[in-house]
């Protein structure tokens, strides 16, 4: 009395299949799945992303490099606006 026989599992697709119909059926097996994958990745800890969907590789990003400091500084000639 413990496991599932392949005579419990034809009755529940029976079952299933009087209930919902042969069109729905079809849409509730993807929603089902579609909530077991969200569920998995949810408890893996991947951050909610599937292996089917992987992400999208970030570009790399420059950094600026800050001027070089001199030694010698020039003079800074002042402007008289006339």
């Amino acid at each position: 009395m413990g496991a599932f026989s392949p005579w419990h599992i034809i009755l529940i697709a029976l079952v299933a299949l009087l209930l919902f119909g042969p069109n729905k059926l079809p849409e509730l097996g993807r929603g089902f799945g579609k909530m077991f994958r969200e569920f998995k990745d949810a408890t893996s800890g991947n951050g909610g992303r599937s292996d089917d969907n992987p992400p999208e590789p970030e570009a790399p990003k420059k950094e600026l490099a800050a001027p070089a400091a001199s030694s010698v500084s020039e003079p800074v000639q002042p402007t008289t606006n006339k």
